[in-house]
């Protein structure tokens, strides 16, 4: 089963599909389509369940993955440069190793091939705190929100999906309890005895501890091509802490993947 997607087009070029992180959308990365669709024709996707795309009974990698696959197909785009954010990423990994030749490349921000513990409890609880009761604004959303997170960065980001429902309430975009019910699928490893053997470029928030040395290996066994950049003073939001960096290191990285020279002699570097 499948959902029917959400997304928007832009520029001419090479295909590249950007695809976001966990109760995000697909203008989370809008600075960087706007940085490519000079070069590139940009397809910003709503995942399914997230932002204005269908949402998915029981939502999984490969299930998401497969839906991004048969809306390439009905677009008529046979393989595009792919760039994910942290559960974006997760899908991009998980497309190119179940169709390798759909995958031009792959640049996956801030994420590892690897199965990830939970940490999702007081997000969960924020969300549950508005939609529990009506709220009266967009502030009142925010006030309740913050007796769980304490971050404000975090609660802004999820005010992104926050929208008018037809009461004059507010109400989530994306679909809160099949993603709690989904979440350890979500969270998983992929499959083990997979190889995408394209170029794949990870970058990592130097800050953030969810891109760590000992996932290493865990990467080249399913990206043996695989490079890495490490943005210094990143938390995991990397491309929203240090927007034209992020876009410069994508922008440099799919050009040499249009080329097929990657230009690089170490498999970590740091980005300055």
């Amino acid at each position: 089963m499948t959902a029917d997607l959400h997304v928007k087009r832009g520029g001419d070029g090479p295909a590249v599909v950007l695809l976001h992180g966990l109760f995000g959308s697909g203008s989370n990365l809008g600075a960087l389509a706007r940085a490519l669709q000079a070069r590139y024709t940009v397809y910003s996707v709503d995942l399914p369940n997230h932002g204005r795309s269908g949402w998915l009974t029981s939502p999984s990698l490969p299930a998401m993955a497969e839906t991004v696959a048969q809306w390439m197909d009905g677009e008529g785009v046979p393989a595009a440069h792919f760039v994910g954010h942290s559960l974006g990423g997760k899908v991009a990994m998980e497309l190119a190793l179940q169709s390798p030749q759909r995958a031009s490349s792959l640049t996956v921000a801030d994420i590892a091939p690897v199965a990830y513990a939970s940490h999702h409890g007081a997000i969960f609880a924020a969300l549950d705190a508005v939609a529990g009761q009506p709220c009266r604004s967009r502030e009142d959303a925010a006030a309740r929100m913050a007796t769980h997170i304490p971050e404000d960065g975090v609660i802004q980001f999820l005010l992104t999906s926050l929208q008018r429902d037809n009461e004059g309430g507010y109400q989530w975009r994306f679909d809160v309890t099949g993603l709690r019910a989904s979440l350890p699928k979500l969270l998983q490893a992929p499959a083990a005895g997979r190889v995408y053997d394209g170029p794949v470029l990870f970058i990592k928030g130097g800050a953030s501890d969810y891109l760590q040395e000992q996932y290493w290996p865990a990467i080249q066994a399913f990206f043996p091509a695989a490079t890495m950049r490490i943005m210094p003073e990143c938390g995991h939001w990397l491309h929203a802490e240090k927007p034209q960096l992020f876009n410069g290191i994508v922008s440099r990285y799919l050009e040499s993947a249009e080329q097929r020279k990657l230009g690089v002699s170490d498999n970590i570097e740091d980005e300055r």
